[in-house]
């Protein structure tokens, strides 16, 4: 890697770090609420047996760390390890102020906070909670399984338990920390210019392909296709399909002139994760 970038990996690494531990020590430690995940495990035992919170959240994490080592890579394991015994650290040492007493602005903030510091920490090629690991590796042994739908089941095992050693209040501020957390973390991740890809299926294909290409200037993919279902003999019918990415800032522009050219033209959007190359500006930091 060049310097530049091992110098903003860990900036970013850094400042997640400072934004977890503000989220935890600075609201959420105080109400006893939790969040998700390795680091909602460790708050919840935390909290029934007194165990230092920053002691358990490195020593959980460590057979999640050994797995990310043997499948993702020397690299992501050791920059994982020193971010999470950073944030044990921010924790153990590091005075934060107890921000408010109010529950909902604690659930709130405190959630908006560990999902900016998560979120941070991931665009910096590191994570400072093992689930994610964990989920990965379960979506590929079990292919019929989400990454998103293992961090589901995880968290519901987790609130469910809250629910019986916390409460029934805390239980509930603690999945309303969750879900802020999950809502900044993918802010933090996509950003506000969250990529759309876009299929257009169209007679007038041509135009369409200038629009994009000329106006927007994106790279287009043009694929031939038939019409499988046409009215007046249009079955198997020859046409041009486009496909291009865009962000969703641009899309309703985007889709009323494709309209505007053809009012019959069949658009389909599917929302993308991520891109690499082509006539596509990187998504900011946001």
């Amino acid at each position: 890697m060049k310097f530049n970038d091992i110098v903003k990996d860990w900036t970013l690494i850094i400042l997640g770090i400072l934004s977890a531990g503000m989220g935890l020590k600075g609201f959420l430690l105080s109400s006893s609420f939790i969040d998700g995940g390795v680091t909602g495990i460790s708050m919840l035992l935390s909290d029934i047996f007194g165990i230092p919170l920053a002691l358990l959240i490195f020593f959980i994490n460590i057979p999640f760390l050994i797995l990310g080592l043997k499948q993702l890579g020397i690299a992501f394991a050791l920059k994982s390890s020193l971010a999470i015994a950073g944030l044990s650290l921010c924790l153990a040492f590091m005075p934060f102020p107890d921000v408010t007493q109010d529950k909902l602005l604690t659930a709130v903030f405190g959630g908006l906070f560990i999902g900016a510091g998560i979120g941070l920490a991931m665009k910096g090629g590191a994570v400072l909670d093992g689930t994610e690991i964990a989920a990965v590796l379960l979506s590929r042994k079990a292919h019929i399984l989400k990454v998103s739908d293992i961090i589901l089941v995880f968290n519901v095992l987790i609130f469910t338990s809250a629910l019986y050693f916390l409460g029934v209040e805390s239980a509930l501020y603690s999945i309303l920390t969750y879900l802020g957390a999950a809502k900044m973390l993918d802010f933090i991740l996509n950003g506000i210019e969250q990529f759309t890809a876009i299929t257009i299926i169209s007679l007038n294909s041509e135009p369409i392909r200038v629009l994009i290409t000329e106006k927007l200037n994106r790279g287009v993919t043009i694929y031939q296709g038939k019409s499988g279902f046409g009215k007046n003999g249009l079955e198997n019918d020859p046409r041009d399909i486009i496909m291009t990415v865009a962000t969703r800032l641009e899309i309703p522009n985007l889709r009323r002139e494709i309209l505007e050219i053809d009012p019959k033209a069949f658009i389909v959007q599917q929302s993308v994760d991520d891109t690499t190359g082509g006539l596509l500006k990187r998504k900011g930091l946001h």
